[in-house]
């Protein structure tokens, strides 16, 4: 992604953080002062959203291998695990609390209708998360960012929540005008799922941020020795690109390489398929190898427009 591309992109993500912010400090205020606990475990929601996007912002440094050379890409900090930590401990006492506080409320029986601002709140809250969810998914897409499937599943996440939230505060409410004192229960078992939702969000955030990084790492590493592996066959020039992706227990890897472009087909694929059967041999939990072979093109200042008599012989190298 360019730098043009990267602009619109991080400015979306950037302004997510603060809405999930200003959604969590509005949602949590109102549900207090107007006792809806389901419009507070909706706050802590969109303040776990607000974290993921941070920790998923403030990525580690990591080892990429360009042009024959590793380099170290993403502007991210060494402190990413314990800013992570931190906050899910944050969130994970708010949530079971919030889960300790809606069961001690079902189970006494003396539940509070939320007032009617609490349902104004919501509505707005909703309204506000859909349309920055189409401001940055437009943004996401223009730019073609990696982050756009994260975006998706983040946003399906917390519209469950807020339509929980939503049923609850209004169900609470519509008890209190019909005289029906079992719709006061929905806001808080609604409060108990959402804060149920938190705990999950959490669990994802630290295994998603703690070990993701050594799963990063041992996969760069299987790549470079994967990329090793095949340039040392017999005929290939380089490796232009190697993807390695784990399935299960297993590892598929896809590949470009580049040949002499003077070979025939037939040689061509005589390399590919020996560089296939060196890598599922060397490394067992390999399931399955692709590789797409390329004539190799030195480019300007090398490529001549000469061709001398037995240009047109075929060569393969050794």
């Amino acid at each position: 992604m360019s730098r043009e591309q990267a602009v619109p992109a991080n400015s979306a993500v950037w302004l997510g953080i603060a809405n999930h912010i200003v959604l969590a400090v509005f949602k949590g205020t109102v549900g207090l002062l107007f006792d809806s606990k389901a419009l507070l475990a909706g706050g802590l929601h969109s303040a776990a959203d607000g974290a993921a996007l941070v920790c998923g912002k403030l990525k580690l440094p990591r080892q990429t291998k360009r042009n024959g050379e590793f380099r170290q890409s993403g502007a991210g900090k060494a402190g990413e695990p314990l800013l992570a930590i931190f906050l899910s401990v944050f969130l994970l006492m708010g949530s079971l609390q919030m889960g300790i506080s809606s069961i001690g409320e079902i189970s006494q029986g003396e539940i509070a209708p939320p007032g009617a601002l609490a349902g104004v709140a919501i509505v707005i809250s909703i309204a506000l998360q859909e349309a920055l969810f189409q401001y940055q998914y437009r943004q996401l897409r223009r730019s073609k960012s990696e982050q756009l499937q994260t975006l998706v599943e983040s946003h399906r996440h917390s519209l469950y929540a807020s339509v929980a939230v939503l049923i609850g505060v209004f169900g609470a409410m519509t008890g209190q005008e019909m005289e029906v004192p079992l719709l006061l229960y929905l806001d808080p078992v609604a409060s108990l799922l959402v804060s149920v939702m938190v705990l999950w969000r959490v669990y994802r955030m630290i295994l998603g941020t703690v070990y993701g990084s050594l799963i990063s790492d041992t996969q760069e590493e299987d790549a470079s020795l994967f990329i090793e592996t095949v340039q040392r066959v017999h005929g290939v020039i380089t490796v232009d690109e190697l993807k390695a992706k784990e399935n299960g227990h297993y590892v598929t890897v896809t590949a470009r390489i580049s040949v002499n472009p003077r070979i025939t087909v037939l040689e061509a694929n005589e390399i590919a398929t020996r560089a296939k059967v060196l890598l599922m041999t060397r490394f067992s939990h390999i399931s399955e190898v692709s590789i797409q072979v390329l004539p190799y093109d030195p480019g300007y200042p090398y490529k001549s427009n000469f061709e001398g008599p037995s240009d047109d012989l075929p060569t393969l190298l050794q």
